[in-house]
């Protein structure tokens, strides 16, 4: 069994929650298996925002929604999670922070934790988010030095005063979560040191490296922006191009130009944003100009919820840009997915001369968790482009469908690129025959790329009778929920490409007797496609659409109840 502790830090728009999250995170993972994940609100100052951490003796990928230990920062940071608390959780902090009454009700034990009046004896108010960290660091025995160390890193642009003044505020902190009478037993581990601390937005940055990128145009829409910012971050060290455009049309028109001058391109934005870039999808059809768009999707219509998380975009990505034309769509579970998955979308993008999607949410961007290290193939950077000759048909019908690509300057011909129906040099034209032809050659491509389907996990025992389906970041909660379950013929599916799918999935889905899937989504989205192209009926559909991931307790309840 798993040994886990749900600490929850909560407080306000600027009040240094991620600071204290990074600082926790890296110091944890010395001694334990770590996974942190945020719910905020949209405003930069302000309102209410959490920090969830699972410090566990084994690898946990999953938001669990009964909180052990409850951190308050301010007088409105308990009014949300009144429900998340019971009579084994323990809540720290100010007395007047506390709704009395409703800790009553629930039976949690409250310990006084001034942290404002501590900081103070420790010198100054600016000291709380570290007497904080010292607090928590002492309550789990994590590693003096190190944690001292990360504080001096954290602090290395304040003066050396400023820097040791923090450390002795941690250690004062540390004493006080020492004495705490009640501490967290939790077996701990060396296994996780060499790990690698990352989040979502890394995963798919880490990925497009592999794959090979070396151009990004995008426009910043939350959550998709931070894949841009990690970039950016990378591109002297990469050689790396990167362009904050004007819009979003501009980004992927970019993006299609990138690769048609040879370039690994990528761009990325959310749901809002892909709307705009919906015509110029078609673009990237029709002049078989290789692309990877990424979507990080957040709850729609309209701006929504901007800073929670949902799985609604799925059909947005199958059915974008007018006409009919292939495209492959791959949603990352694990971190390890964002990484993998994101490498392949360039190598399908080229091989296929196809828009390819990387689609993730907020809650898969912004968790983090650690990732041992991983071996990458150097088949999925090789480029697809051919030297041209004089003769160069850019659009030749071949056997397979799939046309040389070549690139301007790469060779002795022309090439042509243009948006109307084209014959096989490049030129317009009308002809209704050259049309069907031409049409039935891109959609042809959709059928072959199968061949390079990305395989879904299997989780549990092979001989299953009850299966769970999901998709994207459903995987870790459903993965936990699987693995800790008593009941044996349970298994867990998970897709990692959701468009185009394999008949494959068909001996799959037919094995089991019974068969659950698991969407962010209101109308089953998956679930449909599941049904119109593979003719298999999910039985149940398990949908969630408020903002919020599933949680560890959400997925128990109902599996037990639909098995």
């Amino acid at each position: 069994m798993i040994q886990s502790l749900t600490l929850v830090i909560s407080g306000q728009a600027g009040q240094g929650l991620q600071t204290i999250e990074t600082l926790l995170d890296k110091a944890i993972q010395q001694n334990y298996h770590v996974y942190s994940t945020k719910e905020v609100m949209s405003r930069v100052r302000g309102g209410n925002n959490t920090v969830e951490i699972r410090v566990a003796s084994e690898s946990v990928y999953a938001y669990k929604h009964t909180i052990d230990m409850l951190f308050l920062l301010n007088d409105h940071s308990f009014y949300r999670l009144h429900d998340r608390i019971n009579e084994n959780t323990v809540i720290f902090g100010e007395s007047t922070f506390i709704d009395s009454e409703a800790l009553t009700k629930s039976g949690a034990k409250f310990i006084e934790l001034n942290l404002n009046q501590l900081a103070k004896e420790a010198g100054s108010v600016l000291f709380g988010n570290t007497i904080l960290f010292g607090y928590i660091s002492g309550l789990l025995s994590l590693d003096i030095p190190y944690c001292s160390e990360s504080i001096r890193q954290r602090f290395s642009s304040k003066t050396e005063l400023i820097i040791e003044n923090n450390v002795k505020a941690f250690i004062s902190g540390y004493s006080q979560g020492e004495q705490y009478e009640n501490r967290p037993k939790i077996i701990q581990t060396d296994a996780v040191k060499d790990r690698k601390l990352i989040n979502g937005h890394q995963a798919i940055g880490i990925g497009a490296l592999a794959g090979g990128v070396n151009f990004v145009s995008a426009y910043p829409m939350s959550p998709g922006t931070g894949v841009l910012e990690y970039l950016a971050g990378k591109g002297n060290e990469f050689g790396i191009v990167v362009e904050q455009a004007e819009d979003e049309i501009a980004a992927i028109v970019m993006t299609i130009g990138a690769w048609y001058t040879g370039a690994r391109a990528l761009t990325t934005t959310s749901g809002g944003g892909f709307s705009l870039m919906v015509e110029a999808v078609s673009l990237s059809g029709i002049t078989e100009t290789p692309a990877v768009i990424h979507i990080g999707q957040r709850p729609g219509p309209g701006t929504g919820l901007p800073t929670r998380t949902e799985q609604a975009d799925l059909n947005l990505a199958v059915y974008s840009g007018h006409g009919e034309f292939p495209r492959i769509i791959l949603a990352p579970g694990s971190l390890e997915d964002g990484i993998l998955l994101g490498q392949q979308a360039f190598h399908l993008a080229d091989k296929y001369q196809v828009p390819v999607f990387i689609l993730s949410d907020q809650y898969y961007l912004d968790s983090k968790t650690s990732v041992a290290p991983l071996k990458l193939s150097d088949e999925f950077i090789q480029p697809f482009f051919v030297k041209s000759d004089k003769d160069y048909l850019r659009y030749k019908h071949t056997p397979n469908g799939i046309s040389p690509r070549s690139i301007p300057g790469y060779g002795e011909g022309l090439v042509k690129c243009d948006s109307d129906e084209h014959d096989e040099r490049g030129s317009i034209t009308e002809d209704f025959n050259v049309r069907v032809a031409m049409n039935d050659k891109r959609l042809g491509k959709e059928a072959l790329s199968l061949e390079d389907y990305v395989a879904p996990e299997l989780v549990g025992p092979k001989d299953y009778k009850k299966l769970v389906i999901g998709w994207g970041s459903t995987y870790g909660v459903l993965k936990e929920a699987v693995e800790s379950s008593d009941d044996k013929s349970i298994a867990f599916l998970h897709l990692k490409q959701v468009y185009p799918l394999s008949e494959s999935l068909i001996e799959l889905i037919d094995q089991a007797d019974t068969t659950v899937i698991f969407e962010n989504n209101a109308t089953g989205q998956l679930s449909n496609l599941i049904k119109l192209h593979l003719d298999r009926k999910i039985d149940e559909q398990v949908l969630k659409y408020n903002g919020m991931p599933f949680t560890i307790e959400e997925v128990d309840a109902k599996l037990k109840e639909v098995f």
